[in-house]
């Protein structure tokens, strides 16, 4: 596998390109709108400018980087060469079956099909090909650049071949393959998620405040960041759908989305992309300040 064809622009979806086109990879980017393209370009460059400074790379590596990375804005034109596919768009169910129906349609019939989601069934997302064994679970960590971690999720029907020389792409890429099965929330989240919304309850119920529960989960159980930051930083959308999956997937109401979740989503208040979330980032600085809802 040689050339690699990534959907999607946005945070994981450039993150993924640079790690494949920094290994040697022949990468196409693809997004509908130019825009995105131009900008993902732009944090590559910059995340790139980073590691020439800390010689982790040279300026020569980060050159060849770039020029392993082609934008296009045509789904058709972007995956016709591709030996392996991975789409990183929005975590939106219907979006991503209208895809994978497309892929099937313009890739090359051997062309192997793997998505980035964090949640999705692989197995539902399969079903709508004519490949389902060529189908597989690509989660990738955010920031992909320096997370470890590739989550490889197998689908019902995905051929062992294929969950065998994804794994060893994985390990190619300096990354750490984990393999799990297709139910909901896989593994990451499955465990994860739950964390997060037992933080969000206890704000909820007043137990204890944004930065009290930050602080005991980082310092007490060696997190980086707290359950509250980190959600803020994955996307208080993102943590309610993939809280929805588990719901709906396993019909438990431990995995029930806290009220306060709702409303915040709902409100608009995504976190750091929004600029507002269990903190307010409109300051431009990386000190961490209570949102004003929570001051």
């Amino acid at each position: 596998m040689k050339n690699i064809s990534v959907i999607g622009g946005g945070t994981m979806g450039n993150g993924i390109a640079h790690v494949f086109a920094q290994n040697g990879f022949s990468v196409t980017l693809i997004d509908l709108k130019q825009e995105v393209l131009d900008k993902a370009l732009a944090t590559i460059a910059k995340n790139l400018d980073r590691q020439v400074a800390k010689d982790v790379i040279t300026e020569e590596q980060k050159i060849q980087t770039l020029a392993n990375i082609t934008p296009v804005t045509s789904l058709k034109e972007g995956v016709s060469q591709a030996d392996l596919v991975i789409e990183a768009a929005t975590e939106n169910v219907e979006i991503k079956l209208q895809l994978f129906r497309d892929l099937d349609a313009f890739a090359p019939d051997a062309c192997i099909l793997a998505s980035n989601t964090s949640s999705i069934s692989i197995t539902k997302i399969a079903s709508v090909t004519q490949r389902p064994e060529q189908v597989i679970g690509m989660h990738f960590m955010n920031p992909v650049p320096v997370m470890k971690l590739v989550e490889i999720i197998e689908g019902f029907k995905t051929d062992k071949n294929i969950t065998e020389s994804i794994v060893e792409l994985s390990k190619e890429l300096g990354k750490v393959p984990a393999l799990t099965q297709d139910y909901p929330g896989f593994i990451a989240n499955r465990i994860l998620m739950p964390m997060i919304n037992e933080a969000i309850i206890s704000l909820h119920e007043g137990v204890a405040g944004v930065t009290e529960i930050d602080t005991i989960m980082k310092l007490g159980m060696a997190h980086p960041m707290g359950p509250l930051q980190l959600a803020d930083f994955i996307g208080l959308d993102v943590c309610l759908a993939i809280l929805n999956v588990l719901y709906d997937g396993l019909g438990n109401t431990k995995y029930a989305p806290c009220p306060l979740l709702v409303n915040m989503v709902t409100s608009g208040d995504l976190g750091v992309k929004s600029g507002r979330g269990f903190y307010d980032y409109s300051h431009g600085t990386k000190e961490l300040v209570l949102a004003p809802s929570f001051q």
